[in-house]
């Protein structure tokens, strides 16, 4: 018999795309597929699997969804009887129910920009994106996120409301607004994947579970709009940082920095599929913010030592990313890589340059990397003061511990 969890992750956002479209209910497309898959899970047992399980599956949860419907529009018909008596009100319409054979096509596109319209909120968008296109339970996606279960619930009913009572359209956005919709789309993969690339709180630094569901994603917005380059430097970006999963954390649960990682560990499978996505979506000669990113982390995937890394490579590279964005964030990330191309003192007034405005005084990896540049440096007494206020504003364990070894080497 076919692994039924596989199958569930395969298929459940395919699936429950074209009941969403069919139906125009998050609920009900839900509700039918559960009951697909129980159906699945004893008729299957019996009787195995069959060639194409996705299809049977979606075959199955159109019929329940059909009887769902049905069953509505009986309770409706009789309760718009009785109030029409009541009330004198306009006589009850009988919908629309779907009948025919339904045409099987992929609606993940049309849910992937309703999951991420730009009237719910960013956790809304990731709860309902990680819910339907990925089929992660609430629980899971609470446990991921760190969050009490029913707050996440909470945050999929409102989302799923404000879809419903704003008429927010199951649709795939007019060419003049796919554009910033589609930026959208991707922040949310990207936010997924980082969230478990370097976890924000808890007692694990990475949560691989939430990196492939991120890759997973990606690979299916770049099957979707193959012609985007964007979706492929994104695609490319979480692979490239995703081969070095194995080489962030030592045997003792301890982490290990760029410069230090046994660099035998890395992924070289996803460091080829990912420089191949980087060159792919370069000679699209429509650089954006992803694919600039996943060049950078292609030179250090192309260094076979720390030493051998071709800094001012990445530095003219940031050049280029903050040339396109002014987030403050790339502004770090280039002082850091001038300080390893040119020298810490010089990295060290780009950072404080950075710094002027304040905007990330409560961003602890701002304070790290001074730290870091204060101690190579030799500036001690300044190392442990940046250190500390690093150490106050991160709530990962394992960042914690790392911090705290760092502090100790100060002293």
């Amino acid at each position: 018999m076919a692994d039924i969890e596989q199958v569930f992750r395969e298929e459940y956002g395919r699936i429950i795309a074209t009941l969403i479209r069919i139906s125009g209910s998050f609920d009900l497309a839900e509700e039918a597929l559960q009951e697909a898959f129980v159906a699945a899970v004893s008729k299957w047992e019996l009787e195995g699997s069959p060639d194409k399980p996705g299809a049977w599956l979606t075959t199955v949860a159109h019929r329940k969804l059909l009887d769902a419907l049905r069953r509505d529009r009986t309770r409706s018909s009789k309760q718009a009887e009785l109030t029409y008596e009541a009330n004198r009100l306009q006589p009850y319409v009988e919908p629309e129910v779907f009948e025919d054979v339904v045409e099987y096509t992929d609606d993940r596109l049309r849910l992937i920009f309703t999951c991420c319209h730009p009237s719910l909120i960013r956790e809304a968008q990731v709860a309902l994106t990680l819910r339907t296109l990925g089929g992660l339970t609430t629980t899971e996606i609470a446990h991921a996120f760190l969050v009490p279960e029913a707050t996440l619930a909470q945050r999929l009913v409102r989302a799923k409301q404000k879809i419903r009572l704003a008429g927010i359209p199951y649709e795939i956005p007019s060419l003049e607004r796919i554009a910033d919709r589609l930026a959208a789309v991707q922040a949310v993969i990207y936010l997924i994947f980082n969230e478990g690339y370097a976890a924000s709180a808890g007692q694990s630094l990475i949560r691989n579970d939430l990196c492939a569901e991120a890759i997973r994603l990606g690979r299916v917005l770049c099957e979707l709009l193959p012609d985007e380059p964007e979706n492929l430097g994104l695609l490319a970006l979480m692979l490239l940082q995703d081969s070095r999963r194995d080489a962030r954390v030592n045997k003792q649960g301890e982490l290990v920095t760029l410069e230090e990682q046994d660099r035998s560990l890395w992924n070289a499978a996803e460091i080829d599929e990912g420089t191949e996505l980087v060159q792919q979506a370069l000679r699209m000669r429509r650089v954006g913010n992803y694919q600039l990113q996943a060049a950078i982390a292609a030179v250090h995937a192309e260094a076979k030592a720390a030493n051998e890394t071709d800094w001012r490579q990445i530095v003219a590279l940031y050049e280029e990313l903050m040339r396109i964005t002014s987030s403050p964030i790339v502004a770090l990330n280039h002082a850091a890589a001038v300080a390893m191309a040119e020298g810490p003192e010089r990295g060290l007034t780009l950072i404080d340059a950075v710094s002027a405005d304040r905007v990330l005084q409560n961003y602890y990896l701002f304070h790290a990397s001074r730290a870091d540049l204060l101690r190579r440096l030799h500036r001690y007494d300044e190392a442990r003061i940046a250190y500390a206020t690093a150490l106050s504003l991160t709530t990962n364990y394992v960042e914690q511990q790392y911090i705290r070894r760092r502090l100790a080497q100060s002293l």
